[in-house]
């Protein structure tokens, strides 16, 4: 999987650019505020349908312009793929693929594939459990439009259960439909929570070995899927559901679910989020991110693109040097302010104040 050519007109920063990148190692050097995440953010857009770095996609439109664009040549084993975005200030962003509109950004996922880091990723193991599922979420969608489906028709039923739990002051009214809600929600939520724990489990070795390596084997890095259920989830989840209906009709929202899982993240057995250095966190972090990679080779048959913005400041020497080596596996494009690693001869592209 690898990306050509990025075109970005009047998106960000940019008015008029045209990047053409190597098949392996690309280093955007420039001062900080020059628009390098602006790239990468770009390139994010077209293979997720999103932004990492903001809800209100006008934002992404050039001051004082009225539209923007971008536009990504991609290639595949097999085949070349253009996508490309407009986007409007009066309307909703509109997405081709090979020149045909699609109406659902569901439909543009797996057409390329892309493991996006930089240190606000730190949050992934610090933060709340909502930034380890969103990392679940985006990283099964990329290969599975059916979990990304069930995403969304998991986010509605709750919604609907929540709103009911608000329609009456009477919880007699409530019992008498929201037994449907309960079902269909379980339902969704086994299928969630079967996707998920087997991604975790397949990740799990792999991050723990990208952890050994940048660290030259000084840490082990081990992850668990924490979940309200684990055998006969539906029934389970159902029988909770019953049971904390006062609860949750006192509250307002429904209180157990797929919605409140998180991901434990350990090194040498003590849970890193509590106990680990914030390098140590960081690590942890990048080394989840790395195991994307061989995730998506295993079911797409490509490593996905490696997109690395501002990360190489925040390793000390020894890792930089570890990271660099092992971005030898896919096309990586990293921002940084200033580049004078050695790289052993590796063939790198350095485009600098872009």
């Amino acid at each position: 999987m690898l990306i050509k050519k990025l075109v970005l007109k009047n998106y960000r920063s940019y008015r008029d650019k045209t990047l053409v990148f190597d098949d392996k190692l690309n280093i955007l050097v420039g001062d900080n505020a020059q628009g390098k995440t602006n790239i990468i953010e770009a390139i994010f857009f077209l293979v997720i349908g999103k932004s990492f770095r903001t809800n209100k996609e006008k934002e992404v439109i050039t001051f004082e312009e009225k539209g923007g664009y971008i536009k990504g040549e991609f290639s595949r084993k097999f085949r070349d793929i253009d996508i490309e975005m407009f986007f409007d200030t009066l309307h909703k962003k509109t997405i081709k693929i090979d020149k045909i509109p699609i109406k659902r950004i569901g439909e543009l996922l797996g057409f390329a594939n892309a493991v996006f880091f930089s240190p606000e990723e730190l949050k992934l193991v610090k933060d709340s459990p909502q930034e380890r599922r969103r990392f679940m979420d985006i990283d099964i969608s990329q290969t599975s439009k059916k979990y990304f489906y069930l995403i969304g028709r998991y986010d509605k039923v709750l919604a609907n259960r929540n709103k009911l739990l608000k329609s009456s002051q009477n919880i007699e009214e409530i019992k008498q439909t929201i037994d449907i809600w309960d079902r269909a929600l379980a339902e969704i939520a086994e299928k969630i929570f079967l996707e998920r724990k087997d991604f975790i489990e397949k990740l799990s070795p792999y991050a723990a070995l990208a952890h050994e390596y940048i660290t030259g084997g000084k840490e082990k890095l081990e992850l668990k899927y924490v979940s309200s259920f684990e055998d006969n989830y539906k029934e389970n989840m159902i029988k909770a559901l019953q049971k904390d209906l006062d609860k949750d009709f006192k509250n307002g929202f429904t209180g157990k679910g797929i919605h409140r899982d998180d991901i434990d993240i350990y090194l040498n057995g003590e849970e890193v989020k509590n106990f680990g250095s914030q390098g140590q966190q960081r690590t942890a972090a990048l080394s989840l991110k790395l195991a994307e990679l061989e995730i998506i080779k295993s079911r797409t048959g490509e490593y996905p693109i490696l997109l690395l913005d501002d990360v190489l400041s925040e390793l000390d020497a020894f890792r930089r040097k570890r990271l660099l080596k092992f971005t030898n596996k896919t096309q990586t494009i990293i921002t940084c302010t200033e580049f004078n690693e050695n790289i052993d001869g590796k063939i790198i592209k350095i485009i600098k104040n872009i």
